[in-house]
């Protein structure tokens, strides 16, 4: 069942973005989606402790060629947070394939930021049929690859976060000391309760013990674009050297961009995934 929740709204003063909730049995979806919808689709997977929000400047520089889907994985942005569900990785890629389905979405290039990459890669590995590709952008390959946090991790007697807290925590996403955090991110922050906050962290590093992306995604065998901005501070870019052994991967380095280039600079991040698309991406069913 799609349940609209008021018709379109407009996404930063441009086309407007139709919103509508997709009620799921193990809560409610919140889903965007903009562009014509007979072309080939795009799903955008948001990283953890974000939303569909962060995908905003992007949105604009796709549509002219693309059917734009982001979905709010549960626990996050507009979805439910209840504290009875499944917050693992492999729940979050069906529940992203559902929404595909209920979509009338019969094949998707699947674009993933940070851990959303991980989604991403699920979502391929249980619906190969609806993957036609994948980017990942910024998602680190392996644990081996992640940069400890300075600060401690916020307590659940700490919740919810102070605003120092949270761009404390929010800071690493992007390049340089100073970066203006945007408020809807620190909002998408705020909004999680804590048990959604740390089983979805939780969630990411069990996927990965069990099997690093590069190994995934090479049994998986589908067209990979990797995208990183070179001075992330959550994973080391070197890291994203071990996706080459995918068979015709395809790397793009970002110099001076972070952890999020989809925010730090949207047209240089929005320019290796257009020409990617444009090979691999279906027409619209």
């Amino acid at each position: 069942m799609t349940v609209s929740d008021g018709g379109p709204h407009v996404n930063g003063g441009a086309e407007a973005t139709e919103s509508s909730t997709l009620s799921l049995d193990e809560g409610d979806i919140h889903v965007c989606q903009d562009g014509p919808r007979d072309a080939p689709a795009l799903l955008l997977i948001h990283g953890s402790a974000s939303s569909t929000r962060s995908w905003n400047p992007m949105v604009p520089l796709l549509t002219g060629s693309h059917r734009v889907i982001r979905i709010d994985l549960l626990g996050h942005g507009r979805s439910a947070k209840p504290d009875d569900r499944s917050y693992a990785i492999p729940d979050q890629a069906r529940r992203a394939g559902v929404a595909l389905d209920r979509l009338g979405v019969e094949h998707a290039v699947l674009v993933g930021h940070s851990s959303g990459g991980v989604v991403a890669t699920a979502v391929a590995e249980l619906r190969p049929d609806l993957v036609t590709a994948l980017a990942l952008v910024n998602t680190g390959p392996s644990l081996d690859a992640f940069i400890a946090p300075e600060s401690a991790a916020i307590g659940p007697s700490q919740w919810p976060p102070t605003d120092e807290e949270l761009r404390r925590f929010a800071s690493a996403g992007f390049s340089r000391a100073g970066f203006q955090i945007p408020e809807e991110l620190l909002d998408d922050l705020r909004g999680m309760t804590h048990h959604t906050f740390t089983a979805t962290m939780r969630a990411t590093l069990s996927y990965m013990e069990q099997g690093t992306l590069p190994d995934r995604l090479t049994v998986v065998g589908k067209p990979l674009l990797v995208i990183f901005g070179e001075d992330d501070r959550r994973w080391r870019s070197s890291s994203a050297a071990d996706y080459r052994v995918v068979p015709g991967s395809r790397v793009e380095l970002l110099p001076g961009l972070g952890h999020s280039p989809l925010l730090e600079d949207p047209p240089r991040t929005a320019t290796p995934l257009l020409a990617f698309t444009a090979i691999h991406a279906v027409q619209g069913d």
